[in-house]
């Protein structure tokens, strides 16, 4: 594939570049790492680098004001839209996305726990009893952009699945930080102002509630939550992810993607100033709260809110005397053991052991070395870590120690992962090239197979029910099948990527639920077009299927999981957007039509009966 296609590729297929849709994890991670670069030479060139974050700056309004110095503007404010961010991941993980399937989350999760305890455990083997003790929280947490950034550079290039396992990781771990936070290190509590609070998120609730749609409501009563959160002596930054966890969160609803497209149907034929505003609302309406606002934020915070975090943090005075002190102290060490080998022994151990005892969450691609290499990686803390700090040391020495722990612990994740992915790579390879062969053998039990199950032949395509599946590939299928009969079967995988695919897919899973996946296909392919939701409706009908249970599953996105699979599949596989063939596990490369397919076909069933080719 040249590069040219890999970047058209990549621009068709938004939805999978990250999380939080911030962009390219290489480059997030590559500015913050410069980041932090820029405020290790500006601590250490004069004094302006205290005087600066020590400046105050203050907000007032008649006889109300908040005077915070900037280094706690940025901890305490810019960092609750971080958490804020990662709030809107944790929802969206829980509702929609890996963590909501409980087969699919053990492992993450599990491995999550591990990844929390063991470092802890090990920082306080070194620090337990003196005051540095107090910092334990600060090995327990995965700075998530750093971890996903390096994962891109260093890691496996055809392991998908590994990229998705550390995202759900990285959920569980924030949650566990967070709780950490809130239980630990808040102290003076202002129950007045705790009240406030708890308004405030009963507000938002009741906001989501009645599915108002606009962001501007919610801004004003967050903004009011995060100052009640700040004034009760709760850090404010749990202000951003408990009102994250209220923000609505839901699969997009084919009715209101039905009249975003009218509307702009409409504008498109009278283009004016009042019909563009109706369509600019109607798409907003149409896309959920949390998925929107995810879009919008997510490269904010990811290059600007935590590289300037990082800047405000990450300036230590690297005098030889301190250096001298924080290598030989229990501290610095305990942080670097606590998250390089404690996140390392504690995921890598626990995802052994849980793979050992349940077969079933053992999956491609996440086998012990790239597994290890994560663990490894999530020795980053970095973010929360540095956070943490601040909040669990007033000592200026113990602080300068602990940074350059959670530095050198960084420095030395990423080489105990790139040494792990590169050991694996050469002692146990991923199969290469990707896309050469089939990414998964059939499995007559989970798979959507055509014919008889134990035909000598299979066709499997990786697709979308687009224009060029139905008007094409579907029809050298149809004429496979009829020339080939009992000797073939025909099996079929989703590759949706637009998002009007993966509803159609979401259709198709609904009606396979009640046997009806083969019935539908053929209805859809028969249509003229691609079926709106009235239309999808109209053949579940006709298909005969129970269509209130049809509706149901495709709006709560029942079987979005399985639907993910298959992607994840083909995103391993590097697959383009357009219908690929398999052919007995081989892909069909170059022109698909019948007559191909067909040869093909005879020629393998010719091999198996020992004749010669074309005999």
């Amino acid at each position: 594939m040249s590069s040219d296609q890999v970047r058209a590729r990549q621009a068709r297929r938004p939805r999978r570049r990250g999380r939080s849709g911030g962009g390219n994890d290489s480059w997030a991670a590559v500015v913050l790492a410069a980041a932090t670069a820029v405020a290790l030479v500006w601590a250490n060139v004069g004094g302006s680098y205290d005087a600066f974050w020590s400046t105050e700056l203050g907000v007032h309004l008649g006889g109300w004001g908040l005077s915070l110095s900037l280094a706690t503007w940025v901890n305490d404010g810019l960092m609750a839209l971080f958490f804020f961010v990662v709030g809107l991941d944790v929802r969206r993980e829980f509702t929609l996305g890996e963590l909501r399937d409980s087969s699919r989350a053990l492992l993450p999760v599990l491995a999550a726990v591990g990844g929390l305890v063991l470092p802890a455990v090990i920082f306080l083997a070194f620090n337990h009893g003196s005051p540095a003790g107090a910092a334990w929280g600060a090995v327990i947490s995965t700075d998530t952009a750093f971890a996903l950034g390096m994962l891109a550079l260093v890691g496996p290039a055809n392991a998908p699945r590994l990229r998705v396992f550390l995202l759900a990781l990285a959920v569980v771990d924030d949650i566990g930080a967070l709780t950490v936070i809130a239980v630990f290190y808040t102290h003076d509590l202002d129950f007045l102002a705790l009240a406030a609070a708890a308004v405030g998120l009963g507000l938002i609730w009741l906001l989501q509630h009645l599915r108002l749609w606009r962001v501007t409501p919610y801004l004003l009563v967050g903004v009011a939550t995060w100052l009640a959160v700040y004034f009760s002596g709760v850090h404010a930054t749990l202000a951003g992810v408990l009102i994250a966890l209220l923000m609505p969160v839901f699969p997009t609803r084919l009715q209101d993607v039905d009249a975003a497209s009218h509307i702009v149907h409409l504008f498109r034929q009278a283009p004016v100033a009042r019909a563009a505003r109706l369509a600019r609302r109607s798409i907003d309406r149409s896309v959920p709260m949390n998925q929107r606002l995810s879009d919008l934020l997510a490269p904010y915070v990811n290059y600007g809110v935590v590289p300037v975090f990082a800047l405000s943090n990450a300036g230590v005075k690297l005098s030889g005397e301190m250096l001298s002190a924080a290598l030989t102290s229990a501290l610095t060490w305990g942080i670097v053991a606590g998250l390089v080998l404690g996140k390392l022994v504690g995921i890598a151990g626990t995802t052994g052991i849980v793979q050992r005892l349940v077969p079933a969450s053992r999956t491609a691609g996440l086998d012990l070395p790239r597994l290890a290499g994560v663990g490894a990686l999530s020795g980053m803390g970095f973010t929360i870590s540095l956070l943490v700090i601040d909040l669990a040391l007033t000592d200026p020495r113990l602080q300068d120690e602990a940074r350059v722990g959670v530095l050198l612990a960084s420095a030395l994740a990423l080489l105990v992962a790139w040494a792990i992915f590169a050991l694996g790579d050469r002692l146990r390879p991923l199969p290469i090239p990707a896309g050469t062969v089939l990414p998964r053998p059939v499995d007559v039990a989970r798979d959507h197979v055509r014919g008889p199950a134990d035909a000598p032949t299979t066709v499997v395509v990786y697709a979308a029910l687009d224009a060029a599946y139905r008007t094409r590939t579907a029809e050298v299928l149809r004429e496979t099948r009829e020339r080939l009969g009992s000797q073939v079967r025909v099996v079929f995988r989703h590759h949706a990527t637009a998002d009007a695919d993966v509803v159609t897919a979401l259709a198709l899973e609904a009606a396979g639920a009640q046997g009806r996946f083969w019935q539908m296909h053929d209805a859809v392919v028969a249509r003229a077009g691609r079926p709106d939701a009235h239309a999808l409706r109209g053949v579940a009908a006709e298909v005969g299927l129970d269509v209130d249970r049809f509706v149901r599953d495709v709006r709560t996105a029942a079987h979005l999981g399985r639907v993910e699979d298959d992607n994840l599949d083909a995103d391993a596989a590097q697959l383009p957007p357009r219908p690929v063939v398999f052919l007995d596990g081989r892909r069909l490369r170059g022109p698909v039509n019948s007559y191909r397919v067909v040869t093909e076909l005879r020629w393998d069933l010719e091999q198996r009966a020992g004749a010669a080719p074309g005999a």
